[in-house]
Parts: C-alpha cells; structure tokens; sequence
C-alpha cells in the first residue's frame, strides 16, 4: 500500500485498515469457526485498496469515488460559503487552517482550496508573495542534497563519496575551524561544498569561514585595479588590455556571483 500517514488516509482507507484490524483479531482469538473465510477475507480487504489505488491512477472518475474531489474554498479573494459548510468547517477553523499556512490576513489571500486529504492550500495575492530571486532577476546556483559526513564524532565514509570530498579535505577544514573531530555531534557538506558543524558543547562558538566571500571580494579588487590601470596609463595599447581584461573579469564575476555569494 502507498506510504502515507493515517492523517492523511482516505475515509475508505480508514475503514479498511479497521476492517482488517477486526479480521486479524478475530483470527488471533479464534472466534471465526473456519479459518479459511477468515483468511479468504483478510486476503480480499489487503487486496483491495491495493486494486483501487492502481484504478485511480487510471481512471479520474475512480479517483474521485475513493478520494473525493478537491473543494475551492477562497476564489478572487472570496470566501465560498456554501463550499465551507459542504465541509463542515467553521470560519475559526479555517482561520486556524490559514494562519498554520502563514496566512495571517485574510486580505491577502487570492485563493484557497481545500485537497481531498482535508489540507488547505493557499496561494497569495501577487502583491503580497514574497520575493523572489527570479523576480529580481538575479540568477542563483542549484543546490544538491546536504551530505552528511559526521555524526557523533565518527567519519561517514558514504556522505564523504556522495559529495565528491576524501578524509583529507574534511581534516583540513577542521582544522581551519579549529575543532577537533572528537567534539563534533554532526557535520553537513552542503551543495556549494561549505562544512557546517555542530559541537557535543554548546559553549564553543565555531568561527564561521568566508573563504567564497574573500575570494569574490579580491576579484572585485582586482576588476577595480584594472581599470584604474587603465585610467593612470598614457600608453594606448595598455589602456586598451587594461579595459578589457577588466570587462572580461566582469563577466567572470557576473557568473560566479550565485556560487560565491548565496
């Protein structure tokens, strides 16, 4: 059966798991008098849900008898009334349901939907979305699963491969941090390859390292002497280098800003 929560098990669900609960007891008590209609009907309860989740995947109207159908409970900034008493949830509860979803203001809200494993799921007035990196138009480097290298003071050789790192490198940055691996409860490499730890004392304050930063801040230097180089010199042929070699590192910086600054 599919891996989810009881929270979020259909009705159908639920009623087969307690049918089969009841089934298994039974049995377990021997109050069935033949074993084999009991087992014959624990069998076809198992196999059920099993047989109408793969129906649901093929056909929309399965899908809809078993789990139900979605409910729009906020359209253009409007509650829907009538689709909050079909689900029989109070205005509280649906001010409780908003809030949990960082939905404070009703005002802000452009539309709401209730799914049909009774979570509700709002999407924000244009105005009132946070802001993102694409809407400023700053691009961002991806970002890949945080291996984990450490725990409780021993080498995960396994999280070492998955990043790509070897003993050697994690001993070094160590180092740099100034701890030893003894004190380290847990240690995270992250997709731009910086190593967090966090120490069995609490009291030991873990410097944090800037290495990305100083080296994007001494190519913006560098950039910067360039042209001024450019400015000081007489020499035409120097002038003209100079201007471009500091365009090209202008463009280097551009690409390595989501990398080195994030």
């Amino acid at each position: 059966m599919k891996k989810k929560t009881l929270s979020r098990a259909t009705p159908f669900d639920f009623i087969s798991y307690g049918v089969i609960a009841i089934i298994i007891s039974l049995i377990s008590l021997n109050l069935i008098d033949n074993n084999y209609f009991g087992l014959i009907a624990l069998a076809i309860w198992a196999i059920l849900p099993i047989i109408l989740d793969y129906a649901s995947m093929k056909s929309k109207s399965i899908y809809n008898i078993v789990h139900g159908k979605e409910r729009v409970l906020i359209k253009n900034g409007k509650i829907m009334e009538d689709n909050l008493s079909k689900e029989k949830i109070t205005g509280q509860e649906f001010l409780q349901q908003l809030r949990s979803k960082k939905a404070f203001n009703l005002a802000d809200v452009e539309f709401a939907i209730m799914e049909t494993n009774g979570d509700i799921n709002v999407s924000l007035k244009a105005d009132k979305k946070p802001i993102t990196s694409h809407d400023l138009g700053k691009k961002v480097g991806s970002k890949a699963e945080p291996q984990t290298v450490i725990l409780d003071g021993n080498i995960l050789n396994e999280g070492l491969t998955n990043a790509g790192l070897n003993h050697g490198w994690l001993t070094t940055q160590l180092e740099i941090k100034g701890v030893c691996l003894e004190n380290v409860f847990l240690g995270q490499v992250d997709s731009s390859g910086d190593l967090y730890v966090d120490l069995f004392d609490d009291m030991i304050q873990v410097p944090k390292t800037e290495i990305k930063e100083m080296l994007y801040a001494s190519l913006q230097k560098t950039q910067a002497d360039l042209m001024s180089f450019s400015l000081d010199t007489d020499n035409k042929d120097a002038k003209e280098m100079y201007l471009n070699d500091a365009k090209k590192l202008e463009q280097i910086l551009i690409k390595l800003e989501p990398h080195l600054l994030r």
